[in-house]
């Protein structure tokens, strides 16, 4: 068992900081917090991806628990959505999480990255374009929930990334978007947790799990706070701009694979 009282601040501290950075851009646009702690504990400590993955959504109860929060308390929910989006979320996660656990569910995520590059340089341009805004109630709802909520668990990440992407493309409100995904993520994550707790138990729960905790729970009220204050289309563009670079460096990433 990890003994927490023996661990320096020092030690913990680089952590902290990534998972508040990596909080602040996912409570305000989104997105991002799976993919950055992700690349983080596979590519820089050589973790294996069941493990990182485990570790992260593990992190991701209480990240999501208090960034959920912060968005009910803005307003920023659109409880509708959100009942399209948990039960198939739910649903692709479990099962991503089972077959991670005992395969290699991964090697899709490439081709994944490279269809979420495409679809930020779609954001990005109707961003641009964007004058007098106008929403509509996204219809594609629960496929894209059971498909994200599937990749999110047998890649490490992309809840964020592909559902709220594939939600602004149809014309969601870009705050209540990001708001709803960001909520319905907590009850996606706890069912990811427990059957990656059922399946390989505590091994996950280390030293790096505790510093992105603490990070990503100080920053998840701010980040709600950003996506309630900042208008729509510098928030579309932003999401644009994170969802292009994210996934284009995991394209990079991965090239010689493809």
């Amino acid at each position: 068992m990890l003994d927490f009282a023996s661990q320096a601040l020092t030690d913990l501290l680089p952590f902290i900081l990534i998972g508040f950075a990596a909080q602040m851009i996912d409570g305000a646009l989104g997105m991002a917090f799976g993919v950055i702690t992700q690349t983080l504990l596979v590519s820089v400590l050589g973790l294996p991806p069941a493990t990182a993955s485990a570790s992260v959504h593990l992190v991701e109860l209480f990240t999501t628990g208090a960034s959920g929060a912060s968005h009910i308390w803005h307003k920023n929910i659109d409880w509708g959505l959100f009942k399209r989006l948990v039960p198939f979320g739910v649903l692709g996660g479990v099962t991503g999480a089972y077959l991670l656990s005992n395969i290699d569910a991964s090697a899709a995520r490439p081709f994944v990255m490279l269809y979420l590059t495409a679809i930020g340089i779609y954001l990005l341009w109707k961003a641009i374009r964007m004058a007098q805004p106008q929403f509509k109630d996204p219809k594609t709802t629960r496929p894209l929930a059971l498909v994200g909520g599937f990749l999110d668990a047998a890649g490490g990440g992309g809840w964020g990334p592909v559902v709220t992407s594939n939600l602004l493309v149809q014309g969601g409100d870009p705050r209540k978007t990001i708001g709803t995904v960001n909520s319905a993520e907590f009850l996606l994550t706890l069912s990811i947790s427990i059957t990656f707790i059922a399946t390989m138990g505590f091994a996950a729960f280390t030293l790096v799990t505790v510093g992105l905790i603490i990070g990503g729970v100080i920053a998840a009220p701010f980040g709600a706070y950003l996506a309630s204050r900042v208008p729509a289309k510098p928030l579309m563009f932003a999401v644009a701009t994170v969802l292009i670079v994210t996934s284009a460096y995991s394209v990079y990433r991965a090239w010689p694979i493809l």
